[in-house]
């Protein structure tokens, strides 16, 4: 439960057609209410929503293409009926085919809608990535592409930024506010003296999953002052989140360089080399911000 808020319909005003994009992209880290959010949009969109929450098995392209061709079907009857058969059968080798046929039918649509697809960091297809690139570069106006992801897609944010093609919602956008924070613990029944409620402000940062997992905490503590003082990232709610959400998902190569540097309450290159007795630590560092960790 998110309580409503003027900011939070000012960012999805672009999804309600107060502004023409190729793409609307939600990057964030875990745990920052992406798909809670968009699924709420959805249940009042003015126009049809298509959704799909894809996983790693989607990195097939003949199966990713058929499952979004099927799931824009469900919203746009007839688009199934024209694309489905170019990708059924074993002489299938390329979707571009797809891809392109699909852009010629979204235009002959007589209304527009918008395509959801949660969870595309889990996509690591270079052909389903350049397909996607290839779709965004021409675009439909009848479409708007949203994609939710834990990091930057390798697609082209760079020339659509340029062209005023993407908007972008990141974590600084979909932090609690303080008085969203206090709004949500009312919700659940905790009245917070201000003290306890700037504690869970330090504590959470906003973080949606940080102020639920504190939520389920604080409703078996009478102590509410006591517990903040110790809620921390080492609390056994927060660390299992991360390890299960996070952490296990990761190359080993990034994981073992995350603990190895974990020591470090600042972080540079050459400091990441020393601690490490590798080599790299600045490509790293980089790489790691651009996925959101």
């Amino acid at each position: 439960v998110r309580p409503d808020s003027v900011r939070r319909s000012r960012l999805l005003e672009a999804l309600d057609g107060g502004a023409a994009r190729a793409l609307f992209l939600v990057s964030t880290p875990a745990g920052f209410g992406k798909t809670t959010l968009l699924a709420d949009w959805a249940r009042s969109a003015p126009r049809p929503v298509a959704w799909l929450s894809l996983d790693a098995e989607d990195n097939d392209p003949v199966r990713f293409w058929r499952y979004v061709v099927e799931a824009l079907d469900r919203s746009f009857q007839g688009l199934g009926e024209a694309l489905l058969p170019l990708l059924t059968g074993p002489s299938v080798r390329s979707t571009r085919g797809v891809v392109t046929a699909l852009i010629n039918e979204l235009d002959n649509l007589p209304r527009g809608g918008t395509l959801i697809l949660d969870d595309y960091h889990l996509i690591e297809s270079s052909s389903i990535h350049e397909d996607m690139a290839f779709l965004l570069t021409h675009p439909s106006s009848q479409l708007h592409l949203v994609l939710t992801t834990r990091s930057d897609p390798p697609l082209p944010l760079a020339r659509l930024r340029a062209g005023g093609h993407v908007a972008e919602l990141r974590a600084a956008d979909l932090r609690f506010t303080p008085e969203e924070s206090a709004a949500f613990m009312q919700v659940w029944g905790l009245d917070l003296s201000p003290e306890a409620m700037a504690g869970v402000e330090e504590r959470t940062e906003g973080w949606a999953v940080g102020l639920q997992l504190a939520v389920l905490s604080l409703r078996q503590r009478p102590d509410h002052d006591a517990f903040l003082a110790r809620f921390t990232g080492t609390h056994r709610y927060v660390l299992d989140y991360l390890s299960e959400e996070v952490l296990q998902h990761l190359p080993d190569q990034v994981r073992e360089f995350l603990y190895r540097t974990s020591i470090l309450e600042r972080l540079s290159g050459p400091l990441c080399d020393a601690v490490t007795g590798g080599s790299g630590g600045q490509e790293m560092l980089e790489a790691i911000e651009r996925a959101n960790l």
